[in-house]
């Protein structure tokens, strides 16, 4: 595939696309390692929260082979709403295409027009060309100014 326009197209995912955001997930996961349900386990799952709007989930790519998970909450401070990106994935024979920025790009649009003032993700220390695409696009891991203390992420198992 070459990197045109057509390649890069984002849509927005809905129950039918099922399959296709746990295949990406599932890669994804196992990619880097992390614990995954399966295939099949995380299609029923996309596809009863994509029929109930629990999350957004965008598309690109013609297999497709990149996704991003978006997730937002009201938030008390600000009345608005936060967004969270909670996975971005592109498939790696299509990285460096410009498969993430778009899908970035059109995530940060669907959050402003849910009316979220905030988008949040977080990313690990060592992944340099994530935190290098969040950056270019205004992220930031510093509060308040560019000389803030650093922002760290924890979690914890239950």
């Amino acid at each position: 595939m070459g990197d045109t326009d057509a390649n890069r197209e984002v849509r927005r995912a809905g129950p039918v696309d099922a399959a296709d955001a746990a295949r990406l997930m599932h890669n994804f996961n196992s990619e880097f390692s992390a614990p995954t349900p399966g295939v099949a386990v995380l299609t029923e799952r996309y596809a009863a929260l994509l029929a109930t709007d629990e999350l957004i989930v965008l598309l690109a790519g013609g297999e497709p082979d990149g996704f991003a998970q978006l997730r937002f909450r009201p938030s008390v401070i600000s009345g608005a709403l936060d967004a969270t990106l909670e996975e971005l994935y592109v498939a790696p024979p299509r990285r460096g295409d410009g498969l993430g920025r778009a899908l970035l790009e059109v995530a940060l649009d669907v959050s402003r027009a849910a009316g979220a003032t905030v988008i949040e993700l977080n990313t690990g220390e060592d992944d340099v060309a994530a935190r290098a695409l969040y950056e270019s696009l205004g992220f930031s891991n510093r509060e308040g100014d560019p000389d803030g203390p650093l922002m760290l992420f924890y979690e914890r198992e239950l």
